[in-house]
């Protein structure tokens, strides 16, 4: 190579290091900034609500912030790339939020209190937070509690059934039975036959959980490849390694599956079980909150509600993708 073609390589080298982000952040941007001028400027319809001004300033922080990210982008390929991948749902916020706030607040289409701006959400998050967070500590408690008790449950169960047939004949009526009511409609028989509201919810969330965990347990450990016993059996293996070694690690991925539909599941379990004689909690705040017809509140609740669940199965999923690096990818959240 010449050294003028050296030089020419040389040169054109930084360029290989500037990432297109392409028009979409800026449209982004564009879209926050005028979501901010239309909360800030156009006026309330019915009345004036407090934190008008402090959305609109949320709004702006949020057009600052990813203009300054688009700036950053072309020198950071991964920033570059996740931009161009979130910018049409930062759009579609962006215009879902501002629709929201003209049809509520700025023309009081959708009538108060019934439908409540979001400068009213982000009120109730400012304003009761002791509350919410009381009642998402105690939520948390006992959803923990009952999803921990119905995996571990689930879990046994579902090995016992698919490794041995006599377990299986004895448990397989009973989970076709029992497993295909919804465990809320077991409420009234829970709160009699349990001594407080509080292990009677536990126990309906841990049923809510255990039906799911339990068949895809089973499913796992019937479907492990026999070859697999075989040739572990060939090599000395003992019954207690075939069940933890070989059957258990082959079925995790179902089990995984189950925990997701089992979480799901007690959600809605916990709410409805709150309502029904404890003393806090989001299903007890939910009711409150439709009790005084505070709608504001009780929107605020499901978002709280609705971001939580989405978080702790997001954890779920990165649990499973360290325990089954070679799944990873093969089912998304």
């Amino acid at each position: 190579m010449s050294s003028v073609d050296e030089l020419t390589h040389s040169v054109s080298l930084p360029r290989s290091l500037s990432t297109p982000v392409g028009w979409l952040p800026a449209v982004v941007v564009v879209a926050w900034l005028a979501a901010a001028l239309l909360t800030r400027f156009y006026p309330d319809a019915t009345r004036h609500w407090p934190w008008t001004v402090g959305l609109a300033n949320i709004e702006l922080g949020l057009a600052v912030i990813i203009g300054a990210l688009t700036l950053l982008a072309p020198r950071t390929p991964r920033l570059a790339k996740r931009l161009r991948h979130l910018a049409p749902w930062l759009i579609a916020l962006a215009v879902g939020l501002a629709i929201w706030e003209l049809l509520t607040a700025k023309s009081g289409r959708l009538p108060v209190p019934f439908f409540a701006p979001p400068q009213a959400l982000i009120a109730v998050y400012f304003n009761d937070w002791a509350r919410l967070l009381d009642s998402l500590w105690n939520s948390a408690l006992l959803l923990g509690s009952g999803v921990l008790l119905g995996a571990v449950c689930g879990f046994i169960a579902g090995v016992s059934i698919g490794w041995s047939q006599a377990i299986g004949y004895w448990l397989h009526p009973v989970l076709r039975i029992l497993g295909p009511v919804p465990s809320t409609a077991l409420l009234p028989l829970c709160f009699f036959l349990f001594p407080t509201s509080w292990s009677a919810s536990v126990f309906l969330i841990a049923l809510a959980t255990w039906f799911p965990v339990t068949v895809l347990t089973w499913s796992g450990v019937a479907s492990v490849d026999k070859a697999y016993y075989d040739v572990a059996r060939t090599l000395g293996a003992k019954p207690g390694f075939l069940i933890f070694r070989v059957a258990i690690p082959a079925a995790l991925p179902h089990v995984f599956v189950g925990l997701f539909m089992g979480l799901g599941a007690s959600f809605s379990t916990l709410v409805v079980a709150e309502m029904m004689g404890v003393k806090s909690g989001i299903g007890w705040y939910l009711q409150w909150a439709q009790g005084w017809a505070a709608y504001a509140n009780m929107y605020a609740a499901l978002l709280l509600m609705a971001l939580a669940c989405s978080g702790l199965i997001s954890a779920l999923f990165k649990i499973r993708d360290r325990l089954l690096a070679w799944q990873k990818g093969a089912v998304k959240w």
